[in-house]
């Protein structure tokens, strides 16, 4: 068996930095999203997701793997927003085994007067510290790592045939 290729104290330092950091400014975009709007972080995502796609409604499926999850865990948030009347759900006219989700007026308010909290909160947890050339750095960073792992991860577990045991 071959030995594994440990981290190094660098390396080390920088998964550990990455995985602390990462924890911790998502709780604190959490916080400013429940406090002022009542959102949850994914729900502000889907919600992002689904106004970012334009005129073009965007299947449940393609949400998920936008936001690497399984369309399980999406279903029910889907259906908080779609309760609260932020989102509509609607079949594909090309396909109806499809379910797309639209944003309705009221989601795109909410989420334009979300927004400037929002962005003001990653600003003070993160860009606010970092010089201009660090956050190209980090951008470079996060691409790489992404295109990459986008690449070989399976983001959804292949759909069971009919009768097909797990």
């Amino acid at each position: 068996m071959d030995e594994p290729r440990w981290l190094n104290e660098t390396e080390m330092r920088a998964w550990v930095g990455f995985l602390e950091t990462s924890g911790l400014i998502q709780r604190h975009v959490e916080q400013q999203l429940r406090e002022a709007r009542g959102l949850t972080m994914v729900q502000y995502e889907i919600l992002h997701w689904a106004n970012d796609s334009g005129t073009q409604p965007l299947c449940m499926t393609e949400l998920a793997n936008r936001m690497i999850t399984s369309r399980n865990g999406l279903t029910y948030q889907v259906s908080q927003l779609e309760k609260a009347g932020l989102l509509q759900r609607q079949t594909d006219p090309d396909d109806e085994r499809r379910i797309q989700v639209v944003i309705t007026g009221e989601g795109r308010r909410l989420l334009e007067e979300a927004a400037p909290g929002h962005v003001r909160t990653v600003r003070e947890g993160l860009f606010d510290r970092l010089s201009n050339e660090q956050v190209a750095q980090l951008a470079d960073i996060m691409e790489t790592a992404r295109d990459h792992l986008r690449g070989t991860v399976q983001l959804q577990a292949p759909r069971k045939r009919r009768g097909e045991r797990a």
